[in-house]
C-alpha cells in the first residue's frame, strides 16, 4: 500500500508541479504526518523532492525531473491512451480502475506526448461496444485519415440506398465500431456520419478548413448512437418463455425485454419489444416450443400460418 501511495505522490507532483501537504493528504486520504514520512522516503530513494515554505509554497520536484515509468514508444503510448473500457470491464466493475490507470500513465508522459494524445483523441474514437463483426473493406481509410489529420476537405462519392451521391465534406473524425469504420464530417452547417465501406471514390482537396469550436468526437458519437437506437422501429408483444432459454433470448440483437414475471410450471411471462413483425416471427419460430406468443393477435396468426405451412411441406 505504501509503495502505491509513493507512486501516486510522484505522479501527482509531476502532473501538478506543486502541492501542499494538506492537498496531498486529502487526495490520498492519509494524515499530513504520513505525507511528511513519505516525502522522506522518496528523498531517501533518490527522488529530488523539496518543500517551500510560506504563501504559495508546497512540495515540488526539481525542475526538469520526470520519472521514466515506461519504456514504451510514443506510438505505443498513444494506442493505450486511445483505448476505452469495454462492456466486459464495465460488467466486472473495473472501468473506473481502467480510467485511473490511464490517468496515471498520462500524467507520467512528457508534455509533447500528452498534446499528441489530445490531438488524436479529437480525431479518432474507438467504440468497443458489441455490434456484430463485419467483413467490410475500407480501401479509402488511409486517405481519409490523412485528411482528418491535416484538416483538409474531401470530395466523396458514396452509395446511398443504391444511388451514387457526391458531397463536399469536412472530415472531423474517425470512429471504429468493432470492425466497422465510420467518418464523422461537417456538411455545410450539419454534422453527418458516413459508413466508410459505402464510399465509391474519395479525393482530398488542397483547401483546409477550421474545425467547429467545441466539437467533441466521443460526445457526438455517444449522442448519435442514442438517437439511432431511439429511432429504431418498435414492435411490442407479450410472450411466454421457458425458463431455460430466457438468458439466450435476452442476448438476442433485435429484442428488448421490458419486464418479466414467473408463472405456472417453468414459464416466464415477458413484455418485450421486437423491431418489426418480420423479425419478431423469425425470433419466435427459432425457439420452437420454448416461446408462446400471447399478443398481439397479428403475430400469433403469422406464427400459426408459417408453422402450418411448414407441417404441410413435410406431409
Amino acid at each position: 500500500m505504501r509503495a502505491d501511495r509513493l507512486l501516486s505522490i510522484l505522479l501527482l507532483l509531476q502532473n501538478h508541479e506543486r502541492l501542499t501537504s494538506k492537498e496531498l493528504a486529502e487526495r490520498l486520504e492519509v494524515s499530513e504526518r504520513t505525507i511528511h514520512r513519505d516525502m522522506e522516503a522518496l528523498s531517501g530513494a533518490g527522488v529530488p523532492v523539496y518543500s517551500e515554505r510560506g504563501a504559495g509554497g508546497g512540495w515540488s520536484l526539481s525542475h526538469g525531473y520526470r520519472s521514466n515509468l515506461t519504456g514504451l514508444k510514443t506510438e505505443e503510448l498513444l494506442s493505450l491512451l486511445l483505448a476505452s473500457p469495454t462492456a466486459l470491464l464495465r460488467d466486472l466493475g473495473m472501468d473506473a480502475s481502467f480510467d485511473d490507470a490511464l490517468s496515471k500513465l498520462e500524467s507520467a508522459l512528457p508534455k509533447t506526448v500528452q498534446q499528441s494524445a489530445d490531438h488524436v483523441r479529437e480525431r479518432l474514437h474507438i467504440d468497443g461496444a458489441g455490434w456484430h463483426q463485419s467483413d467490410e473493406s475500407f480501401p479509402f481509410l488511409t486517405l481519409i485519415q490523412e485528411a482528418v489529420w491535416q484538416e483538409r476537405g474531401l470530395l466523396i462519392r458514396y452509395n446511398r440506398d443504391g444511388t451514387e451521391v457526391e458531397r463536399l465534406i469536412h472530415p472531423l473524425g474517425l470512429v471504429a465500431k468493432r470492425s466497422v469504420w465510420y467518418l464523422v464530417a461537417q456538411v455545410e452547417e450539419d454534422l453527418r456520419t458516413y459508413r466508410i465501406s459505402r464510399f465509391i471514390a474519395v479525393h482530398m482537396l488542397e483547401e483546409s478548413f477550421v474545425r467547429p469550436a467545441g466539437f467533441d468526437l466521443a460526445t457526438y458519437w455517444e449522442q448519435s448512437t442514442r438517437d439511432f437506437k431511439a429511432s429504431l422501429p418498435r414492435y411490442p408483444a407479450r410472450i411466454w418463455v421457458r425458463e431455460q432459454v430466457m438468458a439466450r433470448l435476452a442476448a438476442e440483437r433485435y429484442i428488448k425485454i421490458a419486464s418479466t414475471q414467473s408463472i405456472e410450471n417453468d414459464w416466464i411471462e415477458a413484455e418485450v419489444e421486437f423491431h418489426t413483425l418480420e423479425s419478431a416471427s423469425e425470433i419466435v419460430l427459432a425457439y420452437g416450443a420454448y416461446i408462446k406468443v400471447i399478443e398481439p393477435a397479428e403475430l400469433r396468426e403469422k406464427i400459426i400460418a408459417i408453422a402450418t405451412a411448414t407441417i404441410s411441406l413435410y406431409h
